[in-house]
């Protein structure tokens, strides 16, 4: 068991304030769909299908979710708006456990992975950078040695915001000067990393909207030059999402995981938004890990994800 195995008051008093949000938008639109009700009938479920599709939890997995309450109500025969909550509950946090989505309760690593190396991916805007300086953070935390790789080579201000959380973290940081290949920045991360013996490397890669094909070529690029130094490299391909975005955040995982081979998920800003439900949708529909929830600004505040933690916080 890792430094992080535990769930510890602060971080559930966090995960509680940053989906505060979204927990304040379903309950108040469930408080609406059972009004003047007393069981649970087609008029319910129907509203309750818009209250979730509403919530950005997707159109798929909604339909997945009433379908399951059918069940119940058929199958129970009578069952009342008060138990719609729990009912509710129950069901989603079946269908997380149903889903590729396992719990993370530490920064332990892999046997026989050192470096450990994580490629970052994800356009510009969703927290991807910070999202890496958390990382850096908690990986020091946990006790590992950490590089960070800026090979997001196309805006200055990626190696300088990269530079300022190496900086803030105590972390050393491989770049280049704006405009240099990063397949090359990406060379020289994980060739220092090695030499000094380090336990993990976080490369941050560009964060333009490229067509599929220019970002499936340049990550592409860049993992056939990291396996010259370490031949399975990278071990983790770590897709960052804005949570706020909503649909959008679907849309954006479409793109990355058909040009990519995405093996983690990382969703951030849930705290200033009530579209928390993102993470069940995404969850239900890729069947690609959700790994890390972001749910709020301190370094602290990029959370592993933990399926009950988070299924009862959002109906606490």
């Amino acid at each position: 068991m890792g430094i992080f195995s535990s769930f510890s008051k602060n971080k559930k008093e966090s995960l509680e304030k940053g989906l505060s949000k979204t927990k304040e938008s379903v309950f108040k639109k469930l408080s609406r769909v059972v009004v003047g009700k007393s069981k649970v009938d087609d008029d319910v479920l129907d509203d309750l299908e818009e209250v979730l599709i509403s919530s950005d939890v997707g159109v798929e997995t909604t339909l997945k979710i009433i379908k399951r309450i059918e069940v119940r109500v058929a199958k129970d025969k009578y069952i009342g708006t008060g138990e719609l909550n729990r009912i509710l509950k129950e069901e989603i946090a079946a269908l997380l456990n149903e889903n590729n989505t396992g719990d993370f309760d530490n920064y332990d690593l892999p046997e026989g992975k050192k470096p450990y190396v994580v490629l970052v991916v994800g356009v510009n805007g969703v927290g991807k950078t910070t999202t890496i300086g958390k990382l850096a953070y908690n990986y020091k935390q946990a006790g590992k040695k950490v590089v960070l790789g800026a090979a997001d080579t196309f805006r200055a201000a990626a190696i300088d915001q990269l530079q300022i959380w190496a900086d803030r973290t105590g972390v050393p940081i491989i770049k280049q000067k704006m405009g240099s290949d990063p397949a090359s920045v990406a060379f020289d991360t994980l060739s220092s990393a090695k030499a000094s013996n380090a336990d993990v490397v976080l490369i941050d890669t560009a964060g333009r909207l490229h067509n599929k094909i220019n970002l499936m070529n340049e990550l592409s690029k860049i993992s056939k030059v990291m396996q010259k130094i370490i031949p399975d490299a990278p071990h983790e391909v770590l897709l960052v999402l804005d949570g706020s975005t909503g649909q959008n955040a679907f849309e954006q995982a479409k793109q990355f995981i058909a040009a990519t081979d995405v093996t983690s998920l990382a969703l951030t800003k849930l705290d200033g938004t009530a579209k928390g439900g993102v993470v069940i949708g995404i969850s239900d529909q890729f069947k690609i890990p959700v790994k890390y929830i972001g749910v709020g600004e301190k370094i602290e505040d990029l959370q592993l994800f933990r399926k009950k933690e988070f299924v009862d916080s959002l109906f606490s």
